[in-house]
């Protein structure tokens, strides 16, 4: 029960406490997690940016209807998609598949010219929900990993995308954010942390059959 308590004790942080800093540990572990999750056939189409640095987060609170949360907190995470998923990204990943585990090329060859015909025959619009998806169970993982870890995090949609792949050069990199998430350590003065949790009934949300 104690990943239960942790989770009731997290909330999405208004206002972290400037003075604290996450410990490059506890950065690491939230690197390791990020780098864990599960994606859609193992392609990991996401990208985190870690940003610690305190005038780019100042600049990018501008892009982010200056929410205090993005140039309060300790770290900025920022999760960004691949814009497009082609052969040779395809072709990469079976080639690591091999190194790896030292699959033959009988077996992965079916499964990789399935992907790249499949990915051959989605729109650009496709390829980037299909890639935003992954980074939403990114970014729920890191939650989790997050409330475990005693980590106060804030996800969230709100911001300006063109302004943050040009402050960032994510375009250089074929890249595009979708979803930031300050973390860090709640301040003593905000007040959401002792709202109680607003939820309905887990018998009114789950099914059991």
């Amino acid at each position: 029960m104690d990943i239960i308590r942790q989770l009731e004790w997290r909330y999405a942080t208004k206002k972290f406490d400037v003075s604290k800093q996450i410990s490059e540990a506890k950065i690491e572990v939230l690197k390791k997690a990020f780098n864990l999750t599960a994606t859609s056939y193992g392609l990991q189409p996401v990208t985190l940016y870690v940003i610690s640095n305190t005038a780019v987060k100042t600049k990018l609170q501008g892009h982010a209807y200056n929410q205090q949360q993005v140039g309060g907190c300790s770290h900025l995470l920022v999760f960004s998609i691949l814009k497009t998923i082609d052969t040779n990204f395809i072709t990469n990943y079976f080639n690591l598949v091999k190194e790896v585990r030292n699959t033959p090329d009988e077996i992965l060859d079916p499964y990789k010219n399935f992907l790249i015909n499949d990915f051959e025959n989605k729109t650009q619009e496709a390829i980037e929900v299909w890639a935003t998806k992954q980074a939403y169970l990114a970014m729920g993982n890191l939650l989790t990993v997050c409330a475990l870890e005693n980590i106060d995090a804030c996800p969230m949609e709100g911001f300006d995308i063109p302004k943050f792949d040009e402050e960032l050069k994510l375009d250089e990199k074929g890249l595009k954010s979708v979803l930031i998430m300050p973390i860090g350590y709640r301040a003593a003065d905000d007040m959401f942390a002792n709202f109680k949790k607003v939820r309905k009934a887990v018998n009114d949300v789950v099914v059991d059959i």
